[in-house]
C-alpha cells in the first residue's frame, strides 16, 4: 500500500533534516579536534622553534636552560625503538600467523583472541608494573634499555597482532588454494605467497604501533628509567632515558625557560613520529597488491 503524497513528503523532509543535522554534528566534532590540534602545534612551534639549534641536539641535559640538550634522550629513544621493533615484530607476527593459519577455530583460540583484544585497551601503566616485576626484578635486567624494550614490546604487542591478523585475513583464499594445487606445503604457502602479499598491512601496523611506543612515558617511568642522563648508552644493558621522560622533566621544572626547551623537544619528537608515519605510508604504497 503506497503512502499518501503529503505523508511521503513529510517523511522525506524529516529524513533530510536529520541528515543535515547529522552532517553538522559530525563536522563540528571533527572541527573541534582539528582546531585543538592546530592550536597546540602552533603554540609548540612558537615557543620551541627559537631554541631548536645544533647545540640543543648535541648537548646533554643541563640545569641551565641555555645549555640544555636532548642528545642522551634522543639516543636512548633510538636504542629503545631499535630493540623494541624486532622483539615486537617476531612475537606479534608469529602470534598472528598461528591464530590465522594454524590454530583451529575453537573456544581456546576465541579465548586467546578476546584476551588479546582486551589487552589493547589496558592502561600503559599496567604494562609498566608487569615489566618491573618480570624483567627488572624477575630476570634481573635492572633499569636497562633491554628491560624497557621488552616492556614496550608487550605494550604494543596486541596492536601488532590484531593488525597482522587483519592483513592475513585480507589475502584471498584462492591464492592459498593455488599454491596447494601446485604441491606447496602450508609453510611454503605462508612464506612465499601469504606473507609477501600481507606485508604492506603488517608493516604499516608495526610502524604505527612503534609510533605509539615512542611517545609512551608511564611504563618506562615505572621500570625506573632515569630523568637526568649525561651520557649516551653503549649497550642494551646500560641505563637510559627517552625523549618523553626528558620533556616531562623539563616541563616540571620551575624556571620558565625550561618550558621553551620542552617545546623544542616536542618538535623533535613530532618530527620523529611524522617520519615513522611517512615511512609506513611509503611501505604500504610500495608493496601494495590488488587482488
Amino acid at each position: 500500500m503506497s503512502l499518501p503524497r503529503e505523508q511521503l513528503k513529510r517523511t522525506l523532509s524529516g529524513r533530510k533534516r536529520f541528515d543535515r543535522l547529522s552532517y553538522l554534528v559530525f563536522l563540528s566534532s571533527t572541527s573541534v579536534g582539528i582546531v585543538v590540534l592546530c592550536t597546540l602545534l602552533i603554540d609548540v612551534l612558537i615557543n620551541g622553534i627559537g631554541w631548536l639549534n645544533w647545540d640543543f641536539l648535541t648537548n646533554y641535559p643541563s640545569r641551565r636552560p641555555a645549555n640544555a640538550g636532548i642528545k642522551s634522550a634522543f639516543f636512548g629513544t633510538i636504542w629503545m625503538i631499535t630493540l623494541t621493533a624486532p622483539i615486537a615484530f617476531v612475537l606479534g607476527v608469529g602470534t598472528a600467523i598461528y591464530l590465522e593459519e594454524y590454530a583451529k577455530k575453537n573456544w581456546f583460540t576465541r579465548f586467546i583472541q578476546v584476551n588479546i583484544s582486551n589487552l589493547a585497551g589496558v592502561p600503559s601503566i599496567v604494562f609498566g608494573i608487569l615489566g618491573l616485576t618480570l624483567f627488572v626484578r624477575g630476570m634481573g635486567l635492572g633499569r636497562s634499555i633491554l628491560a624497557g624494550a621488552f616492556t614496550m614490546a608487550l605494550l604494543i604487542l596486541p596492536i601488532i597482532v590484531v593488525a597482522s591478523q587483519e592483513a592475513l585475513k585480507s589475502i584471498p583464499q584462492e591464492l592459498r588454494h593455488a599454491s596447494y594445487a601446485l604441491g606447496g606445503t602450508k609453510w611454503q604457502t605462508i612464506r612465499r605467497i601469504v606473507l609477501p602479499a600481507a606485508l604492506p598491512g603488517i608493516l604499516t601496523g608495526n610502524i604505527l604501533a612503534l609510533s605509539r611506543a615512542i611517545g609512551e612515558t608511564a611504563p618506562l617511568i615505572m621500570i625506573g628509567a632515569l630523568t637526568f642522563v649525561a651520557f649516551t648508552p653503549s649497550s642494551p644493558l646500560d641505563q637510559f632515558t627517552v625523549m618523553p621522560i626528558q620533556i616531562f622533566n623539563w616541563i616540571s621544572r620551575p624556571q620558565e625557560d625550561f618550558q621553551y626547551v620542552a617545546a623544542a623537544g616536542i618538535i623533535v619528537l613530532l618530527a620523529m613520529l611524522l617520519t615513522m608515519n611517512a615511512l609506513a605510508i611509503y611501505l604500504r604504497n610500495k608493496f601494495q597488491h590488488k587482488f
